[in-house]
C-alpha cells in the first residue's frame, strides 16, 4: 500500500486495471491486497461504514465494473465508482449495479478519494453523478412515471417543483400535452430499440424559459422497464450557437449583397443609356432574391417623384409607386438633401411612411425598405428604393454597400449623358441667363468694373471640382482678397496675376456649372458682367431640357432659358484636324516641335537636351524653348478649346 500521493491498490496481477481502496476519518488509507475474483466479506474487514469509510472502484471497463458491483451487492460498505475515463455507459452501469456514487474523471486520484469520502452514503443519486454529467437525472419507467429524481443544486433553484415531489408523478402531469407526448414517444423508442437518444426541449423555470438537452438510455434489470434521463441546461450554449448562426447568416447575406452589387456595377459599364442603367440596377437587385422590389425615381420639379424604372414581385407596392396617387414620403427629400442612406425595418407600421405605402407593404408582406441617393460629383440624379422581407435586412454593412452602388449608378448616369453628347452629330444649344446670383463672379462684377469669364471646369485627382475664371479689369491682389472673404468660395489660388487681368483657380461650395455638367450638358461658355451671367451649354437632341434648366435653378432661383436651337456638328477626319493644327503653327514652331519629338526630348530619360535641339536649329536655347512652348500651347488650344462652327 502507498500513501495518498500514489494511492493505488492492485491485485496480484499488476496488469489488472482495478483498484479497491478505503479511506477513514483521519484520511489514512486502508487497502485490500486481493484480486477482484477473491473479494469477499473478510477482504473489507476494518472498514467501518458508520465512520464514513468507503470502497472506491477505479475501473474503466463496463463489464468488469458490472461484475464487481454484483459481487459487492451484499457487502454493507458504500462503493464509489471513480474511473479514469468516464462515460455515460459507465454511469449507467454504476447506477444499475447499486453503486453509492459516481465520481467524475479529470481529477487526481487523491482528490477523487477525498471527494468520495465526503459524498455521503445514502441514496443512489448524489452530488457526484449530478456534477459528472447532468443538471437533472431521472429514472422514468415505460408508463412515464418518475421512479427516482435528482436535481443539482444550481438547477434546483430553477425548478418550480422539488425533486422529491416528482417521484410517483408522471410526465403527463409535469409537462404540457404536446411536450409530454413527445417525451413518451422518445422513451418508447429508446425501450424498443435499446439505443440511446437525445432530445431537446424548453422548460419553464423560476428564471423564465430555459432550454435543456436530455440523453435517454435504457435501464435493464429492474422490476419494470425504465429509462435513465440525464438532462443538462444548455440555454447559454444554445444562445451562443444562435448568435453564431446569426452572424454566419449576416456574413452570408452581406457576401450575397456584395456579389449582387459587384455584378450590377460590372454590367453598368456596358449600359448605353440612362434608362438602361436604371433598368439594369432594378432587375439585378430583384433577380438576386435578396430584394422583393426596387425602383428608381427623380424629382419632377413639382415636389413629387418621376418613377423611371421598377422591378420585383411586390406588385402592390410597385403599382402604387407607379400610380398617379403616389406621394413620396418627406424622408425621400431628406435623402436627396443629405445624401444619406435611410432605412426602416418596420415599413407596415412606419409612422413616417404614407398610409397608402404602409397598407401596400402589409399586403406584399414587405417589412424593410432602404432609400439610397444616386449622386456623382455633387449632382443628385434621384433615389434608389429597395424592398426586402428579410429579418436581417439593411445592416450597417449592407447600407454601406448600397451607398457604393448609389454612387456608382450616379457615375454611370453621368457617363451615359456625357457619352451621348460626345458622339452626337447634332446637339441642342441652350442659352440661359441668371441675374443676381450670389457667387464670387456676381459679387466682383457688381462691385468692380470688371468682367468674369469661366475658362474651364474639371475634377482634380482628389475628387474635388475646380474652375478657372479669368477676371478682366481687376488686379490679382483685389481678386485674392475678395475670394478669401466670399462665402461661396471653398478654396482658391491665383494662377496669373496682372494689373488688369487675373486668372483664378477656385473651388466653389455650390456651382451652377457643376449642376449643368452633372445633367449631361457641356458648358461652352459662362460670362458674368454687371451682375448678370450668360450660360451657353450643349445637350443631346433628345435630352430633357426642362431637367437641365431645373438643375441650374437649384443653384440660382431666377435662372431662365433664353434660347434653344439645334446645331449640326461638322464631321472632320483626323487629317483635317491635323492640317488645322499645322496651319496655326509657324515654321519655326513646327520645326522645334518635330525635332523635339523625333529627337526624344519628350522621352524619359531624354534622348536630346534642349541645348542639342537648339544647336540643330542653329538658334539659342532660350529661343528654341520659346518656339517649343508656343507650339505646345497651340496644340493644347486645339485640343481643349471649342471649335468655331
Amino acid at each position: 500500500m502507498t500513501g495518498p500521493e500514489g494511492a493505488t491498490a492492485r491485485g496480484e496481477d499488476d496488469a489488472e486495471e482495478l483498484a479497491v481502496l478505503a479511506i477513514g476519518e483521519d484520511d489514512r488509507l486502508a487497502g485490500i491486497d486481493a484480486a477482484v475474483e477473491n473479494l469477499d466479506d473478510d477482504a473489507v474487514e476494518g472498514i467501518d461504514p458508520l465512520r464514513g469509510d468507503c470502497l472506491l472502484l477505479a475501473i474503466d471497463d463496463p463489464d468488469r465494473l458490472a461484475g464487481l458491483l454484483d459481487r459487492l451487492a451484499d457487502v454493507p460498505v458504500p462503493s464509489v465508482v471513480a474511473p479514469r475515463e468516464g462515460s455515460e455507459q459507465l454511469a449507467t452501469v454504476a447506477l444499475r449495479g447499486g453503486a453509492t456514487e459516481y465520481v467524475p474523471s479529470g481529477e487526481s486520484l487523491d482528490d477523487r478519494l477525498r471527494r468520495a469520502a465526503a459524498a455521503g452514503t445514502d441514496g443512489r443519486f448524489h452530488e457526484a453523478i449530478v456534477t459528472a454529467l447532468p443538471d437533472e437525472a431521472f429514472v422514468i419507467d415505460e408508463d412515464g412515471t418518475y421512479l427516482e429524481a435528482t436535481i443539482g443544486p444550481d438547477a434546483g433553484d430553477l425548478r418550480t417543483v422539488p425533486a422529491d415531489e416528482l417521484v410517483g408523478t408522471t410526465i403527463d402531469e409535469a409537462f404540457p400535452p404536446e411536450d409530454a407526448a413527445e417525451f413518451r414517444a422518445c422513451i418508447e423508442a429508446v425501450l424498443e430499440s435499446g439505443e440511446r437518444r437525445t432530445i431537446e426541449y424548453d422548460l419553464e423555470t423560476t428564471a423564465g424559459s430555459r432550454q435543456y438537452e436530455a440523453r435517454v438510455v435504457p435501464i435493464d434489470g429492474t422490476h419494470r422497464r425504465a429509462t435513465l434521463w440525464l438532462a443538462r441546461d444548455v440555454t447559454e450554449r444554445a444562445e451562443r450557437e444562435r448568435e453564431l448562426r446569426r452572424r454566419r447568416d449576416q456574413l452570408e447575406t452581406f457576401d450575397g449583397v456584395n456579389r449582387v452589387i459587384s455584378r450590377i456595377i460590372r454590367t453598368l459599364v456596358e449600359a448605353p443609356t440612362r434608362a438602361d442603367v436604371e433598368r439594369t440596377v432594378c432587375d439585378g437587385l430583384v433577380e438576386s432574391e435578396l430584394y422583393c422590389g426596387a425602383w428608381i425615381g427623380e424629382p419632377d420639379g413639382d415636389g413629387g417623384l418621376l418613377v423611371r424604372a421598377r422591378a420585383g414581385e411586390a406588385r402592390t407596392l410597385l403599382d402604387h409607386v407607379g400610380s398617379d396617387a403616389f406621394e413620396p414620403a418627406p424622408v425621400v427629400g431628406r435623402v436627396l438633401e443629405t445624401d444619406r442612406v435611410r432605412t426602416t425595418t418596420q415599413l407596415p407600421t412606419e409612422p413616417k411612411a404614407p398610409a397608402a405605402v404602409r397598407r401596400a407593404a402589409a399586403a406584399d408582406d414587405v417589412t424593410a425598405a432602404s432609400i439610397v441617393p444616386l449622386i456623382h460629383d455633387g449632382t443628385r440624379y434621384g433615389v434608389l428604393v429597395a424592398y426586402a422581407r428579410r429579418e436581417d435586412a439593411f445592416s450597417d454593412r449592407e447600407r454601406s454597400a448600397l451607398r457604393t452602388l448609389g454612387e456608382t449608378v450616379g457615375f454611370a448616369i453621368n457617363a451615359t449623358l456625357n457619352r451621348r453628347l460626345l458622339f452626337a452629330d447634332s446637339v441642342v444649344e441652350l442659352e440661359l441667363r441668371v441675374a443676381g446670383g450670389d457667387s464670387l463672379s456676381f459679387h466682383l462684377t457688381d462691385r468692380y468694373d470688371c468682367r468674369c469669364r469661366h475658362e474651364w471646369i474639371g475634377e482634380a485627382g482628389s475628387g474635388r471640382t475646380y474652375q478657372y475664371v479669368v477676371v478682366d479689369g481687376l488686379d490679382g491682389e483685389t481678386v485674392d482678397r475678395e475670394a478669401r472673404a466670399h462665402p461661396s468660395v471653398a478654396d482658391h489660388r491665383i494662377v496669373d496675376d496682372g494689373p488688369d487681368r487675373t486668372t483664378i483657380e477656385v473651388r466653389f461650395r455650390e456651382s451652377g456649372v457643376e449642376r449643368l455638367t452633372g445633367h449631361g450638358a457641356t458648358v461652352r461658355g459662362v460670362t458674368v458682367e454687371d451682375g448678370v451671367a450668360e450660360f451657353r451649354a450643349e445637350v443631346p437632341r433628345d435630352a430633357d431640357v426642362r431637367s437641365v434648366v431645373e438643375a441650374l435653378q437649384s443653384v440660382y432661383d431666377d435662372a431662365v432659358l433664353v434660347a434653344r436651337r439645334e446645331v449640326d456638328r461638322p464631321v472632320r477626319t483626323a487629317r483635317e484636324r491635323r492640317d488645322r493644327i499645322v496651319e496655326r503653327l509657324t515654321d519655326r514652331q513646327l520645326t522645334a516641335l518635330r525635332l523635339a519629338y523625333y529627337g526624344g526630348y519628350f522621352d524619359w530619360p531624354r534622348g536630346s537636351t534642349g541645348e542639342e535641339i537648339a544647336e540643330t536649329m542653329e538658334v539659342s536655347a532660350p529661343t528654341m524653348h520659346q518656339h517649343l512652348r508656343r507650339a505646345l500651347r497651340e496644340l493644347s488650344a486645339a485640343f481643349f478649346e471649342p471649335e468655331e462652327n
